[in-house]
């Protein structure tokens, strides 16, 4: 069975395959917290938990593989990723270059095309809230930080921004279980609804200092504590971000 392509009258395209709506589910299932980091994934449960055969699991677990979600160990199987102290240090302070970059080029806002995109982004995101959508939820908030990496109108700056997709997904989705008892996840929305004000208002500095406060408080304070594989260079950054 085939389906007409959403918003291009007559384009037929091909419904989705067992494979890919494994692969979204597990996805969702990672980001959600229903898959902890490190979990081993066994096939027998997960064939039953989603309805498919082997083959299309494994065709799942091999796209995940590719996108750093999920980790295959000879003789052992599968597992989800799990991060390091040190990974995070790298994807944190990865991110928050570019964001500060993002903000250097795009702040005053130039473009009323892009800045759409960003409400269009959280109006997506406060859906997903809505619905309780905890599978769906990450990766709407990371629609909206890229589209906010986007103002600047620096495609290789959004390209570098979306190559860490799943590692930062993976930190959200960590950083969302710190915050699961005490921030809903309309909180968490409301939260960046704040942040595109400060962004319209057009000061880059306020932006920068907004962007510096919003995310990772609870998360390096908290959940990190509880991580292996630390560095120097981890320690040394988490002493210096506590001291701060």
């Amino acid at each position: 069975m085939t389906a007409v392509q959403s918003g291009v009258p007559g384009r037929i395209v091909a419904p989705p395959s067992m494979a890919d709506l494994a692969t979204d589910a597990i996805r969702a299932m990672i980001f959600s917290g229903e898959l902890a980091l490190g979990e081993r994934l066994v096939e027998a449960r997960l064939t039953e938990r989603l309805g498919v055969s082997r083959p299309p699991l494994r065709e799942a677990l091999q796209r995940l593989g590719h996108e750093g979600l999920v980790v295959s160990h000879p003789r052992r199987g599968a597992t989800v990723r799990a991060l390091s102290r040190h990974d995070v240090y790298e994807i944190v302070t990865l991110r928050e270059e570019l964001e500060s970059i993002a903000v250097r080029f795009g702040i005053p806002v130039r473009s009323p095309a892009r800045l759409a995109r960003c409400h269009d982004a959280l109006r997506s995101f406060s859906e997903t809230a809505r619905a309780a959508d905890e599978g769906r939820f990450l990766q709407h908030k990371f629609d909206f930080h890229l589209a906010v990496v986007d103002l600047a109108g620096h495609s290789r700056l959004t390209e570098a921004y979306r190559a860490l997709s799943s590692q930062l997904q993976l930190c959200m989705a960590l950083n969302r279980t710190a915050r699961r008892d005490r921030e809903s996840l309309l909180d968490n929305v409301e939260r960046h609804r704040e942040l595109l004000e400060v962004i319209e208002a057009g000061d880059p500095d306020a932006v920068q200092r907004a962007l510096t406060a919003h995310g990772h408080g609870s998360f390096l304070l908290g959940v990190v504590d509880q991580l292996d594989g630390g560095s120097p260079e981890s320690e040394s950054w988490l002493a210096a971000r506590r001291g701060g």
